[in-house]
């Protein structure tokens, strides 16, 4: 079995986090702008600096963090299942599953709405696999 090509995770791990970022740029100002601006205020944070770039580094570094994991998961499960986009969407299920289920953690605190929730774990769905599409597509065996 061939091992894992650590230069590689880690080059498939950047584009996989620069496409999660673009994407969560986008849902964040467009699509769950609105929704972001009440959870915030909701939990007495000023909306400006919840959505200024000094709020949003935490999340651009998970954004790196999410999409190494997911390189690394589909190099770890890539001579199970084969290399190609159906692998690499595996490998992404994983961490959308434990976003989905800490959203749903926030929507049973009452910390944001049902509808806040569905869209986040939508926008989290499109995130994820084109992250983790875009990091598989970087990934080759040593």
């Amino acid at each position: 079995m061939a091992s894992i090509n650590t230069g590689k995770v880690i080059t498939g791990g950047l584009l996989a986090g620069v496409v999660m970022n673009v994407c969560d740029m986008v849902w964040n100002f467009t699509v769950m702008k609105d929704d972001m601006t009440a959870m915030a205020q909701k939990l007495g944070i000023d909306p400006a600096v919840a959505m200024s770039f000094s709020g949003a580094i935490p999340f651009i570094i998970a954004d790196f963090i999410l999409g190494w994991v997911v390189v690394w998961n589909y190099a770890a499960i890539r001579p199970r299942f084969g290399p190609g986009p159906k692998t690499a969407l595996m490998a992404g299920a994983v961490p959308y599953i434990a976003i989905t289920a800490v959203l749903y953690g926030f929507t049973s605190l009452g910390m944001m709405s049902n509808s806040t929730m569905v869209k986040g774990s939508i926008t989290a769905l499109i995130t994820m696999a084109l992250g983790s599409l875009a990091g598989a597509w970087a990934y080759k065996e040593a």
